[in-house]
């Protein structure tokens, strides 16, 4: 399968990379979530491009808390073995919380909206109890991504402004990747399985695993990733001060 076959949004590909990126505006306007992958894996050489630019990010005091580590071939499969099997066991060690049902108001309505919607996609009835699982777990099988980037950091006082520039950090890798025809999806659920993943790739303790990134050319023939979600108007999130 040619290069030239997996693209959709215009780029012009050839020798295995795109000749040129998207304007701004288009990037961040293409920038979306997918959530099932081709397995092609993408060359080395755009992998380093996407690092490169997401090096660039800001951070507090120019800290660069970052710490990335790209799971790929083999190392990925094993990986998306063994989450499964954690998951399926309940066996969780994430190194921040996160409950799902902390949302309230128009923010808990967003994320219910974004639930029926990622479902409907799937094909997934509400009362389908086991179908949504099974929809759910494809977190840890990475959607069949053939890449993942895990993003850790280290821990200082309460995390908030690292955490910040792991989110800036990672906003960069995101649009990188969409500006060079790829796609990527931000995987919190990953983070639950913190202590797992540092001991199968024998990272330290002293790194905290924020989210991953997983990543590679998007399956435009599945359904999922015809998803769109709306944004609020800017009215409804921004208030001028004058």
């Amino acid at each position: 399968m040619s290069i030239t076959a997996l693209s959709t949004n215009g780029l012009v590909e050839s020798n295995g990379g795109p000749s040129q990126t998207l304007s701004f505006e288009e990037t961040v306007r293409t920038r979306r979530s997918f959530r099932q992958f081709l397995p092609t894996p993408v060359p080395d050489a755009q992998i380093l491009q996407v690092l490169e630019d997401a090096q660039r990010s800001p951070s507090n005091c120019n800290t660069q808390p970052w710490n990335t580590h790209i799971v790929s071939g083999e190392r990925i499969a094993g990986l998306g073995r063994l989450l499964t099997a954690e998951n399926e066991a309940q066996r969780f060690t994430p190194d921040f919380t996160f409950d799902m049902e902390c949302f309230y108001g128009a923010y808990g309505e967003r994320r219910r909206a974004h639930g029926k919607t990622f479902y409907e996609a799937m094909g997934v009835a509400r009362e389908d109890r086991a179908g949504r699982d099974k929809a759910s777990a494809s977190n840890y099988s990475f959607f069949g991504a053939p890449h993942a980037a895990l993003l850790f950091m280290p821990s200082f006082g309460d995390n908030v402004r690292v955490a910040g520039d792991i989110g800036m950090y990672g906003q960069t890798f995101l649009l990188s990747l969409a500006a060079r025809g790829l796609g990527g999806i931000p995987q919190t659920s990953i983070g639950f399985f913190a202590q797992t993943i540092r001991e199968y790739l024998g990272i330290s303790d002293e790194l905290k695993l924020m989210f991953a990134i997983s990543f590679g050319y998007p399956d435009y023939s599945a359904p999922v990733n015809g998803i769109r979600m709306g944004r609020v108007p800017v009215s409804e999130s921004v208030t001028f001060h004058r």
